[in-house]
Formats: C-alpha cells, structure tokens, sequence
C-alpha cells in the first residue's frame, strides 16, 4: 500500500508511510507507531471496528457500547473516555490537513517553476495535483464524518494506482516534451540579458534555482513541524489508550495506536 499516503510523501519530509502488508506506521526519531484498526468520527460519536467486525462506540458523554450493548462504567472511566474521544475529534483530522497541505506543496513547487521559465505546458499537472488533493480530503471526510483506517486507505490507495498514478505520469510526460521549446527560449533570453558571459549567466540561473529552493523549503519545514508535533500528539493517544484498557480491559482490542518494536 505504498502508495495509499504518497500525497503525505510528496515533496515534505513527514516520516509516514504505509508498509507492503497494508499497515499505516508513522515513524519518526522515537516516536514509532503503527496505526490498527477503523475509526468513524462525528461530533456525536466516536467509534472504532476492529478487523472483525467487532465495533465499539463512544458517545458524546462518555457512554461506552459494544457491538450496540452498554457497558456499565464508573463516573471517573466515563469522564476518560470523553476525554479520548475529544482527543481523537481533534488530532486525528489533522492527518487529513497534512496530507492535502503536502500535495498543495508540490503546487506550490510547480508553479514556482512555471512563473520562473514562464511555462504553459504545467497546467495540466496542476490539474491533476487539484483533483488528487479533492480526492485525499473526501477519502478522510465521508457523509459528514471523518474516517482513518486500513480500509480507507487501502481503499484510497488502489483508487490512485487506477486512477491518479498513470495521469499524473502522463502529465508529467506532457509537460516535459512541451516546455522543452519554452525552455530553450527563457535560456536563450537569460543568456541574451548575461551578454554571452556563461559565468554570469550559470550564476543567474544558480540564484534563481536558490530561490526557487527557498520559498519550497520554507513550506516544507513548516509541514514537517506540523508533522512531528503530531506524531507527538499519536503517542499521547497511545498512553490514553494503555491507561484505557488497564482500567477496561474490554477496551484492549479497540487502540488505534500501536508503539512499534525494532
């Protein structure tokens, strides 16, 4: 499913990704978790389904079912499980905001590019990266309830190999063969304005691809610390989770956050 978080890969340094054996970790310096299980969010609820069907519900003050039976909890469990699922409502979506945030980035990447060499012929690409950034939101935002699971993702994963993967080659294809003229004449016009000095101009062109770095890497560094903040965030979900099933024990199968060992 390697290619289920690609839009979170592309052109940023969060260290998320998904394994062969369809399981999404996110990794990074200590903190590696592997995240289990599927989770359906809405502002009433909060719920999470097991591989096997097996589903437990929170609700918004703190009642627990499971499999559509109550469970009986203390004053002080109810008052923890509000407080996870308040965590959940919170953190989780912003897995959605990275991911979409990351293929904006290659946007940005690309219009850089385009607005420096004055090229046409990336249009197409900016298309498709607008179409796949649409389809990573509604992959996370279903029927007014935000969604994140094995499921989901491999779900999103298959329909971008069939989908996105080839258009998005072809677009890049496209634009190569077409921006090879524009390329040659924005050079010509460099070379022109540097006099014949090649020295001059390979230091314009060095300053322009530093420019063009600088303006990217200032967004790639601020996604980057949106992502390590929350991975933090993850492992604070785990602990409320371990403390969860210590005090339920029921609970110990529903963790969607699962530390890692190496």
């Amino acid at each position: 499913m390697k290619t289920t978080l690609l839009s979170i890969a592309m052109l940023s340094s969060v260290s998320a990704y998904a394994h062969a054996d369809h399981q999404f970790s996110i990794t990074h310096d200590d903190c590696q978790l592997q995240f289990q299980n599927d989770v359906k969010i809405t502002p009433e609820e909060v719920s999470i389904t097991q591989a096997n069907n097996q589903h437990m519900l929170i609700t918004a003050d703190g009642s627990l079912l499971i499999n559509g039976q109550t469970i009986t909890v203390t004053p002080e469990q109810q008052q923890a499980l509000s407080v996870y699922a308040d965590t959940l409502r919170a953190e989780l979506p912003k897995v959605a905001e990275v991911a979409t945030d990351a293929v904006t980035l290659a946007g940005v990447a690309l219009d850089e590019v385009a607005a420096t060499f004055n090229l046409q012929s990336l249009d197409e690409l900016s298309v498709v990266l607008e179409e796949l950034n649409e389809e990573v939101h509604n992959t996370f935002y279903q029927e007014g309830s935000f969604v994140m699971g094995e499921q989901t993702m491999e779900n999103f994963g298959e329909h971008f190999s069939h989908e996105f993967e080839s258009r998005i080659e072809s677009a890049v294809k496209s634009a190569m063969f077409e921006s090879i003229g524009t390329l040659l004449i924005s050079l010509g016009s460099e070379m022109k304005n540097a006099n014949g000095d090649i020295s001059t101009f390979e230091q314009r062109m060095e300053q322009m691809g530093e420019n063009i770095e600088q303006r990217v890497t200032a967004h790639a560094d601020q996604l980057e610390t949106r992502a390590d903040a929350l991975c933090q965030q993850f492992t604070h979900i785990a602990q409320q989770e371990t403390r969860l099933s210590l005090s339920m024990p029921t609970l110990s199968g529903y963790a969607l956050m699962h530390k890692n060992q190496y």
